[in-house]
């Protein structure tokens, strides 16, 4: 009994912070900060600086893939440190509970809009790459 009742006000609790997050971020209001795109080509940097973010704020960033090769773009640190509102993907909106990593097999945009939660230094990397053009870098503050 006693473990069924915390485990719902852990439920419960949850659901109260992402309620106030939403609120709090201007989600009803609109009010996403949009970020630059990150560009997902072969041999193009990821990203031209790194994104410097503030916890608490709403932001909406593309991921533009322009089809010159299959790519994918993962990183499970960063999506682990926000809280996603939405993907777009041919105005198709998708609500996750998680994500781990898109992968584009064809060129196409994938728009994120996302509440940033945790500070610290994130990135998105392409997988199994290890250069520094390779990643895009998220500071939260």
């Amino acid at each position: 009994m006693t473990i069924r009742l915390t485990r719902g006000l852990v439920f419960i609790a949850l659901s109260v912070l992402a309620g106030s997050l939403h609120a709090s971020a201007g989600l009803l209001a609109g009010g996403a900060d949009d970020l630059p795109p990150i560009t997902l080509s072969s041999g193009v940097p990821l990203a031209e600086a790194p994104y410097e973010l503030e916890s608490g704020k709403y932001y909406e960033i593309d991921i533009v893939c322009d089809g010159s090769a299959e790519l994918a773009i993962g990183g499970s640190g960063f999506f682990r440190n926000i809280w996603i509102d939405e993907i777009i993907i041919n105005d198709i909106e998708i609500r996750p509970l998680g994500l781990d990593s898109l992968e584009f097999d064809d060129e196409g945009t994938a728009t994120i809009k996302f509440i940033a939660i945790r500070p610290g230094n994130y990135e998105l990397r392409i997988p199994g790459t290890t250069g520094e053009t390779q990643k895009a870098t998220f500071i939260i503050r």
